[in-house]
């Protein structure tokens, strides 16, 4: 079938319709060219007719030519096709109107089958309205319906829950029960314990020989059953209908009075290993207090341990503070003097150090003092000396006693020199730093104040200067400036080699012996 789109698609009165109104135009068309053709004929024969009477009347008042043959047979020749076509013309349009006829017959037939199918259109509407009432209304029916149940539903849900709840406390009591038995059999002594754990084995191999005993009881009764009929088949496939229909089939009667309670009940119904399992369980157990005065007597002996084992755990503690306090204390007062002590070290080794290097001058000078002075000069160096030390030993001792050797007098110096280091030593360090932050001080402020002294003279001169230079006589330069030349080099004179080291002995006896 031709697909065709929803405005293009009709019905079948639409089509006979259309069909109906192409018709008529062909046919309005047909007759527009009957009439368009008959007006042309019409014309014609007015024409000829003109003509003809044109040429009778002429050929009444004129004398004309007379027709050829060949003209009149023209004429009839155009007379007869005119009128042939008229006639095919008219036959043309009682076809048509024929055709017409038919067309409307069967558009007669066409609308009365329309009727027909709206009437039965219409029916099958009413029904189907008629059928949708009644399926609301069951639909209706079976929402009541459904929300009765849904509200049962709710209703046995929230008894579930409620039942549910009630399991979970339970359950939750139970194990707390349980905890309560662990507890006071944990508490029970050790003998009463051993006797307890000895009966429940023995109750439990009591009750397992029971179960095995009954097991096999019912295992022989089925073996006995089954060979007299003589089949061999296993307890694990023997149902209730096999038995039912064996003993149906022609079995003694004191046979169906052992094979009807196995037909009824299951061996190994996991109904029986709850009750069996649930049996211990709903026994009362068996505890060793029976008064709860036992257990407060019980519970007041280990209050009473665990206050014992706390004091003395406090006092270990205290002991173990005091213990760790004074290992403190030590091993900081041990820290301070090992400090202490290799500050003391580093002193010795330093002034040490320093005397070893002041004896080897002392050597060397010696030594070069000896080899090229003369015995007077040593002897005026030494009276000089002997001075030195002298009143060295007046300011740092006292007055020296007549006869003292500078030996001696020395001696008393570094003993006295030895004394003051130790007391120095002895002296805290914090001490000595703030000694010398403010010998430092002094030091700086002296050398602060002899710069600003300087300066001041500096300054002085160079007012003086200023001064001098502005009472001083201007004189103006008269001719050409002289232009500045490089100064010749200076000339250096060579030192004796003698004379050098002749100085340079003298420097240092004035620095060491003075």
């Amino acid at each position: 079938m031709k697909t065709m789109k929803i405005h293009e698609k009709m019905t079948y009165s639409v089509k006979n319709k259309a069909k109906e109104k192409g018709f008529r135009k062909a046919l309005q068309k047909e007759e527009e060219e009957e009439n368009r053709k008959q007006a042309t004929d019409e014309e014609r024969l007015k024409a000829l007719q003109e003509c003809l009477s044109w040429k009778i009347a002429i050929k009444k008042d004129y004398p004309l030519e007379k027709e050829t043959f060949r003209d009149y047979i023209n004429d009839r020749r155009e007379i007869f096709l005119l009128e042939y076509a008229i006639a095919v013309k008219r036959e043309e349009i009682q076809k048509l109107e024929n055709i017409a006829k038919k067309e409307k017959r069967k558009l007669e037939k066409a609308e009365y089958n329309l009727e027909k199918d709206i009437a039965t259109f219409d029916e099958f509407l009413k029904e189907n309205h008629k059928s949708s009432i009644q399926a609301l209304k069951i639909a209706e029916k079976e929402s009541a319906v459904k929300a009765k149940k849904i509200v049962e539903i709710h209703a046995i849900s929230s008894q579930i829950m409620s039942l549910q709840s009630d399991i979970t406390r339970f359950e939750n009591s139970l194990r707390e029960y349980k905890m309560y038995r662990d507890f006071l059999y944990q508490l029970s002594p050790k003998e009463w314990q051993e006797e307890y754990e000895k009966k429940h084995e023995k109750k439990l191999k009591t009750a397992s020989k029971a179960d095995k005993e009954s097991a096999s009881e019912k295992g022989h009764g089925l073996t006995i059953g089954m060979n007299i009929r003589g089949i061999d088949v296993p307890i694990s496939l023997l149902s209730a209908e096999s038995l039912n229909s064996s003993l149906s089939s022609g079995t003694r009667p004191w046979l169906k009075s052992l094979l009807k309670p196995l037909t009824t009940e299951n061996p190994n119904s996991p109904e029986d290993q709850e009750s069996e399992a649930c049996s211990d369980e709903d026994e009362e157990p068996e505890l060793y207090f029976t008064d709860p005065q036992q257990l407060l007597s019980i519970f007041s002996e280990m209050e009473e341990q665990n206050f014992s084992y706390l004091c003395n755990f406090q006092e270990i503690q205290k002991e173990m503070n005091e213990l760790q306090h004074i290992f403190i204390n030590t091993q900081k007062r041990k820290d301070r003097e090992r400090a202490q002590l290799k500050e003391v070290l580093l002193t010795l080794k330093s002034t040490v150090t320093k005397l070893e290097e002041r004896t080897a001058d002392l050597k060397l000078k010696v030594q070069d003092f000896s080899s090229e002075h003369r015995a007077d000069v040593q002897d005026k160096m030494l009276a000089s000396l002997r001075k030195k030390v002298r009143e060295v030993y007046g300011h740092c001792i006292g007055e020296s006693r007549e006869g003292m050797e500078t030996v001696e007098m020395l001696a008393a110096i570094e003993k006295k020199l030895i004394e003051l280091l130790d007391n120095l030593e002895r002296i805290p360090p914090a001490k000595i730093a703030e000694i010398e932050k403010a010998k430092k001080r002094e030091q700086r402020m002296r050398l602060r104040e002899e710069k600003e002294q300087q300066q001041k003279q500096l300054q002085e001169e160079k007012l003086q200067r200023a001064l001098e230079r502005a009472q001083a006589l201007t004189q103006k330069k008269t001719g050409r400036r002289l232009m500045f030349r490089s100064s010749p080099p200076a000339r250096k004179e060579k030192k004796k080699h003698s004379q050098e080291q002749s100085d340079k002995e003298k420097e240092e006896i004035l620095y060491y012996f003075t």
